[in-house]
């Protein structure tokens, strides 16, 4: 560890103990601050940023003040930090460049909108140039799927609860990789209530005294790339599972909204 790496997790101990989440920005100083054992709270930073109040203003001395307050009053809820293991890290990472590997596919194949409106003569030479664009994408996807299952394979824990998961009847590969990947290989949630609430599927009251009666409703706060998977997983569901198909039918002609159901 370099002299620089030793200050920072030094001073980050003294003043305080709890950090704020801000991504791979912060990787280097968690992985600091375990290597020298130093106990470690890792907070969301909307949670110490709507704990302030009324605020003015922003700025590095005042966001580390705020941390350091945010933990002395909350501690109560200090729950300490676990980095996850070497296979679920390559899991999260291999899952990253996957979805953007993905996404710059799509923005190659949308050059073939083009078709009916531009001449051949001139859409030609850039479809060309696309095709191996293409194939190189789809073959380097195809790489990161087949070593993301070869870790899930080859570690006994990870290919027992990717087994487990997907006997549940709509989740495929994708789901699937996500779920072990969001609990950190359910680690990361006490309950299932816990991860509903993550996941951004429990509807939540919004009322006030006899006045205000507003509609039930999930929270935005959620993740949202979770809520799309368990939502197409259910859609799934409804398509194959007899007894899910029988309940979604059911509740449809009770004159619940589809969504809801």
């Amino acid at each position: 560890m370099d002299k620089t790496s030793f200050f920072l997790a030094e001073l980050c101990f003294r003043l305080s103990q709890c950090i704020d989440l801000t991504g791979v920005y912060t990787n280097h100083l968690i992985n600091t601050l375990l290597q020298l054992e130093y106990d470690l709270w890792v907070v969301p930073a909307i949670e110490i940023k709507r704990s302030k109040g009324i605020s003015r203003g922003k700025n590095d001395q005042n966001d580390a003040k705020d941390i350091s307050l945010y933990s002395f009053r909350n501690l109560d809820k200090l729950k300490l930090f676990t980095i996850a293991g070497n296979d679920l890290q390559k899991l999260k990472l291999l899952h990253a460049e996957r979805e953007k590997t993905l996404k710059a596919l799509l923005l190659i194949e949308a050059t073939n909108e083009n078709k009916n409106f531009i001449s051949k003569d001139i859409l030609s030479e850039v479809l060309t140039i696309n095709k191996v664009l293409i194939n190189g994408i789809k073959k380097a996807i195809k790489k990161i799927e087949n070593r993301i299952k070869e870790i899930i394979r080859v570690n006994n824990e990870l290919h027992k609860q990717a087994e487990l998961i997907k006997s549940v009847p709509g989740i495929g590969e994708q789901t699937c990789l996500y779920f072990i990947i969001a609990t950190k290989g359910f680690t990361a949630f006490k309950n299932w209530r816990k991860f509903a609430c993550y996941s951004g599927v429990v509807p939540f009251q919004y009322s006030s005294g006899s006045s205000i009666k507003g509609r039930t409703k999930v929270n935005h706060l959620a993740d949202k790339k979770m809520k799309s998977l368990l939502q197409m997983c259910a859609l799934t569901a409804i398509k194959y599972d007899i007894q899910i198909k029988e309940y979604y039918y059911k509740k449809k002609q009770e004159g619940k909204n589809p969504m809801l159901i």
